[in-house]
């Protein structure tokens, strides 16, 4: 047994969800790693970017909306704030291009 863990930062768990992905077995791998409040807490922060990057709700509708808490609102729009504005414009884009993609299922 070694001292230390195998997966230390978070490109080395890029890295595994990539090669997962690379095999069409990125969702087994997730729900392998996530439990099921993990998974709802990261659908309700895929929920959250959406909703603080159109910006026509304020962040206690989105709270109500959402039914998650003020304070899950605010950091999640902080994490936004750290990022460029290029960035913002692909995480939307790409969410309403996979919202498209699983209205059209």
């Amino acid at each position: 047994m070694s001292g230390s863990a195998k997966y230390s930062d978070w490109s080395q768990v890029m890295t595994l969800i990539a090669n997962a992905a690379e095999q069409d077995k990125h969702q087994s791998l997730l729900t392998m790693l996530m439990t099921p409040d993990e998974r709802e807490a990261l659908i309700a922060r895929v929920n959250i970017c959406h909703e603080l990057l159109q910006g026509e709700l304020s962040q206690r509708q989105i709270s109500q909306l959402l039914g998650v808490g003020v304070a899950t609102i605010t950091r999640g729009s902080n994490e936004l704030k750290s990022h460029t504005q290029d960035e913002k414009e692909w995480l939307m884009t790409l969410l309403q291009k996979s919202a498209q993609d699983e209205e059209k299922e």
